[in-house]
């Protein structure tokens, strides 16, 4: 299985949690002069309703009383184990990071790093899928008046950034470079029923 297609069905899972709208989510803000931080966390739980095994497809209840029904793809391991009344928590991560390269080399670049790892044979379902991009840009234009920045990426592309903090200003010039380096990952895990 490729992480590709692995990543495609975990944004789908992820599409189901959304739809509940009763998500926990936790969201964290760090400046320093030249660098910001943006770290984000989703979760959601449901209950097991319904399982059809031969369509692969589960109905889930969020704690809302919404029912969402999902397709697990062949790629899941251990779907024989799910039962009904097992519980499923969904957590997404992200994070953000912008630093500045005072004086960069003037070389863009784009990385990414793709990252799997599903559940154990013979165990419960789940697993955890995720990324991370890396990004180096080029300042190419300050603008304080308007609070934006404007970078050139690898590929030739630009992109006006909106500072909010003015003092950022103070810090940053034509010809400096900004790393971006962003994560996501999607966790599902499965416990078992509680038994009455």
């Amino acid at each position: 299985m490729t992480n590709a297609k692995f990543l495609v069905i975990a944004a789908l899972v992820a599409v189901a949690p959304a739809a509940w709208a009763q998500q926990e989510a936790d969201t964290q803000v760090t400046r320093a002069p030249g660098s910001v931080t943006i770290k984000g966390t989703r979760s959601v739980t449901a209950t097991v309703q319904d399982i059809d095994r031969e369509t692969r497809t589960v109905l889930l209840k969020g704690k809302n009383g919404k029912v969402v029904e999902v397709e697990v793809g062949d790629e899941a391991r251990n779907f024989d184990q799910l039962k009904v009344g097992d519980i499923v928590t969904v957590v997404y991560r992200e994070a953000l990071s912008l630093n500045l390269k005072k004086g960069g080399d003037g070389i863009s670049s784009v990385e990414e790093r793709p990252s799997m790892e599903r559940a154990p044979a013979g165990g419960k379902p789940g697993g955890t899928v995720g990324r991370e991009v890396k990004i180096v840009a080029n300042v190419v234009a300050v603008n304080p008046k308007n609070k934006t920045v404007t970078l050139k990426g690898p590929k030739g592309n630009t992109l006006d950034l909106i500072v909010q903090d003015p003092e950022q200003f103070a810090n940053i010039k034509k010809g400096d470079q900004v790393e971006a380096l962003y994560t996501e990952a999607l966790a599902i895990s499965v416990e078992p029923a509680v038994k009455k």
